[in-house]
């Protein structure tokens, strides 16, 4: 039985990855805030504040108990919001930040140990040029953050990293930004079984789907 660890298993794209590869017999640790709303996903659920150095680091000790290593790690977690940079507070840059690029270096640095030799990282990006629109500065500067983090981990440790760049997904995410979303947008199913297909290739780099 091949292992999945994911974090930010309570958002849209994580939940649907979950839940598909549990259709599929994999066993999953599934951490993120609010546990409880995803204890229907799986038997391994780790309550964590994805910003929080201590509370990655005791995440990965409790699953450390359970596992010996994990075949595939994703990073599902993040957060956006439109506000202009002069109206911008720090803590909102922080929050931003911190939602899409600091928890997927707590989560990789501390998840280290726990990775097989064959491990293949996941992390969820976005079409980062397309999202340098009025009000996104700190979301679009987290997410091309975010790849050239990807892409130097891809080298420092040569395991197969993948950086998932979806076009319009139906998440809440819409409902934090002033853009309606368009016409044709994706399923949270489309974008699980496409991640979970690029897994079973071997995909490298970046994901556009």
């Amino acid at each position: 039985m091949k292992t999945a660890l994911i974090w930010g298993a309570g958002g849209g794209i994580g939940r649907a990855i979950a839940r598909q590869l549990a259709r599929e017999n994999w066993q999953i640790l599934a951490a993120g805030r609010n546990s409880n709303s995803f204890t229907d996903l799986t038997d391994f659920v780790y309550d964590v504040e994805l910003s929080d150095a201590f509370s990655v680091q005791s995440a990965i000790t409790s699953i450390s108990q359970e596992v010996n290593e994990a075949d595939l790690w994703v990073y599902a977690a993040g957060d956006i919001a439109s506000l202009r940079v002069n109206e911008m507070s720090p803590l909102d840059w922080q929050r931003i930040i911190q939602a899409n690029l600091t928890g997927a270096f707590l989560t990789t640095h501390y998840s280290w140990p726990l990775l097989s030799k064959e491990a293949h990282l996941f992390y969820l990006g976005a079409v980062s040029e397309r999202m340098r629109l009025p009000g996104l500065s700190a979301y679009a500067a987290a997410k091309a953050g975010l790849e050239a983090f990807a892409d130097v981990v891809r080298k420092e440790s040569r395991r197969k990293v993948t950086v998932v760049r979806p076009g319009a997904v139906d998440t809440r995410f819409w409902s934090k930004v002033p853009f309606k979303p368009p016409a044709h947008h994706l399923k949270l199913e489309q974008v699980a079984a496409r991640i979970i297909q690029a897994y079973t290739e071997g995909h490298q780099g970046q994901l556009d789907i």
